[in-house]
């Protein structure tokens, strides 16, 4: 697995990077929306971004929702640039904004999957609620995780 750094979003520059990050992703590979990438929780989101050589190469998002009678973290827009795909670096995101909300108190996390990433979900701790649902066209799961106190 190819080492990646990730640092959070602290400056413009770093947040034209997340955004051009989902906008290849989401917008362009994906026919995602603009209005629904967009969707108004960046500015109350926690953001990362993903560096290898040089290059912010992935981006990920969580914020606090309330689910289930309880306030979660719930992680969102985990994106990877196609060229940097299959090393490894969606999986150091997922384990890097785990543990930044733990920091944050967090025990219990909340995920809406893209169903073709259940399996990889589930190898990260996640376990489907049986709530399925389609975004933009893209079926979707919904899982959980919540670790031991």
């Amino acid at each position: 697995m190819a080492s990646m750094n990730i640092t959070p979003v602290q400056s413009e520059k770093d947040w034209e990077k997340a955004r051009s990050i989902r906008t290849q992703v989401f917008i362009e590979e994906q026919d995602c929306p603009p209005d629904e990438e967009w969707d108004g929780h960046d500015s109350t989101s926690r953001h990362v971004l993903g560096w290898a050589h040089g290059q912010a190469v992935a981006t990920a998002r969580w914020r606090t929702v309330p689910y289930d009678e309880e306030i979660v973290a719930k992680l969102e827009r985990f994106a990877v640039r196609p060229e940097h795909r299959g090393q490894g670096y969606g999986t150091q995101l997922v384990r890097h904004v785990l543990d930044d909300a733990r920091r944050a108190g967090f025990d219990a996390f909340l995920v809406h999957a893209q169903a073709h990433l259940q399996d990889w979900y589930e190898d990260l701790g996640f376990k489907a609620t049986g709530r399925t649902f389609d975004e933009v066209g893209i079926p979707h799961v919904e899982m959980v995780r919540r670790d031991a106190n």
